[in-house]
């Protein structure tokens, strides 16, 4: 395999002569890595200005719609979760089996071509959306008449906005980035901690924007998430472009894969019997390359972490206000929770500078697990249900700062492992599973629907989070040969006189 240098040097920021062309890379090991202040010399302020606002133009219209769509069915179908849990099953299901395609797409396809078609596209479905659900909080005649066939609507516009946000997302985070980073590891964390500044800003301020506008009316809220995400496809079209033609890299062809690869894939394109069978077999391929690949440990052991209702989702908000709490609460728990998780993206970039990601990941994923831990033994063993679910959130908030700590630590390896022209691929199989263990989390809640039942659902995902770092710790000891340096103190006292006496003169083997 080629090295990571050699890698990422097929993607130089040309627009920028004055970077030296020998930037040094640690990739993901342990070296002590350079200052974050270097990310000002390397990269343009109006690139990364152009990046984020673009950036956070789509992670903003994406929250918002994706949290009003849940208040906009709540109260269509009142006393009833059956509409809500078919178009958020639909969602993810749809994003399970077509998130290869959409890696391929992404691998073979004109950077700008892609991007574009992922802002358009999913503007209009959204408002396509909007105008639906406007109609059905009317409580029009005739569209009651349509329910079903109205809601199989919706359910397939749902779909295609899934797909058209993860197409942005592993388009822009997972290969934009490392191009316009230009094989500068400072850069490239301080980005990273960027773009997720922005999805967590995105993450508590826009449900939080739609659900106090719903709370005056359902009709306002649906027009206006209509009418941002139509104003806002020009502004972000533009930006994305001027971060297109500023950056000579991301104009450059993509490095070729195996030339009757392409081949095979270019048949694979043409509309036949077989497609089907086609479509199958890239998926399974893409699975099997995913698995073999040096950077599926930590990946997979991100995924497993979707596998929670310990997130202050719909599951887990549902149970906190059957234990006694209130929206205010959980406002201001939630609120909370995402400052811990905005926290972290200042603290991980410091102490991956300084231990690097590769350990940086293994303490922040044990600094989750104990949190939790703490928290959910002492859920199940409080008797009330409001203290026990208080610890619960005490835990579970404290936990954000490792969930992210151990996110941003395994992007950043995944960045450096994953080659170039398989990023797209690798990306979406990763997506693909996070989707997969956000479904099991949904089947958890049905299996164990009643609130005294919580407690399983709880305890799934801490073996989640528990499984996910013994998988990372497999991966830290197969690259260090150990988990974590101790002190030549301690070294010392962990071993006897009589043991050191013993390997002193043990004869030498010839």
């Amino acid at each position: 395999m080629p090295s990571n240098k050699a890698l990422r040097s097929q993607s130089p920021l040309l627009s920028n002569p004055t970077v030296p062309s020998n930037v040094s890379s640690a990739g993901a090991t342990d070296e002590h890595l350079e200052e974050p202040d270097t990310v000002v010399e390397v990269i343009p302020l109006g690139i990364r200005k152009k990046l984020y606002i673009s950036h956070f133009l789509s992670t903003w219209n994406s929250r918002v719609f994706e949290f009003g769509a849940v208040l906009y069915l709540a109260s269509i179908f009142e006393g009833t979760l059956l509409p809500m849990s078919i178009y958020a099953l639909a969602r993810g299901i749809s994003a399970i089996l077509f998130s290869p395609t959409i890696g391929r797409y992404i691998d073979t396809s004109d950077r700008i071509q892609v991007v574009r078609l992922s802002i358009v596209l999913q503007r209009l479905v959204v408002a396509g959306s909007c105008v639906i659900f406007w109609f059905l909080a009317g409580d029009w005649q005739w569209v009651r008449t349509s329910m079903p066939f109205i809601l199989a609507v919706l359910v397939v516009l749902a779909c295609i906005e899934k797909l058209c946000a993860i197409l942005n997302m592993v388009s822009v985070e997972r290969d934009w980035v490392v191009v316009i980073a230009n094989q500068n590891d400072s850069s490239l964390r301080m980005l990273n901690a960027q773009m997720r500044r922005i999805d967590l800003f995105c993450k508590l301020a826009g449900p939080l924007f739609i659900s106090l506008i719903d709370g005056i009316s359902t009709e306002v809220a649906i027009l206006i998430n209509m009418g941002m995400n139509v104003a806002s496809i020009a502004v972000e079209y533009y930006a994305i472009a001027r971060v297109y033609k500023s950056v000579p890299a991301l104009q450059e062809p993509r490095p070729s894969r195996n030339a009757n690869e392409l081949e095979a894939d270019e048949r694979r394109t043409v509309y036949n019997t077989k497609h089907f069978m086609d479509t199958a077999r890239v998926t399974l391929r893409g699975h099997i390359a995913y698995i073999r690949h040096r950077a599926f440990l930590p990946s997979f052991a991100g995924t497993l972490l979707y596998l929670t209702v310990l997130s202050f989702g719909g599951q887990m908000v549902t149970y906190l206000i059957s234990a006694g709490y209130n929206s205010m609460h959980i406002g201001v728990a939630r609120a909370v929770s995402v400052a811990f998780e905005l926290s972290s993206t200042w603290i991980t970039p410091k102490v991956m500078s300084w231990i690097g990601p590769i350990r940086t990941g293994i303490w922040f994923v044990n600094w989750q697990a104990l949190c939790l831990a703490a928290g959910v033994a002492a859920f199940w063993t409080i008797a009330s249900p409001l203290l026990s679910a208080s610890a619960l959130v005490g835990g579970t908030i404290l936990s954000r700062v490792g969930l992210w700590g151990f996110d941003l630590s395994t992007q950043i390896i995944i960045q450096e492992e994953v080659e170039a022209e398989n990023r797209g691929s690798f990306s979406s199989i990763e997506t693909s599973w996070q989707n997969v263990f956000e479904l099991c989390s949904y089947v958890a809640t049905i299996v164990f629907s009643k609130p005294e039942q919580f407690r399983w659902p709880v305890l799934i995902s801490f073996l989640a989070v528990s499984t996910a770092g013994s998988l990372y710790a497999c991966f830290v000891r197969s690259r260090r040969g150990h988990l974590f340096h101790l002190s030549p103190c301690i070294e010392r006292k962990m071993h006897s006189p009589a043991q050191e006496y013993e390997r002193i003169v043990e004869p030498r083997i010839p």
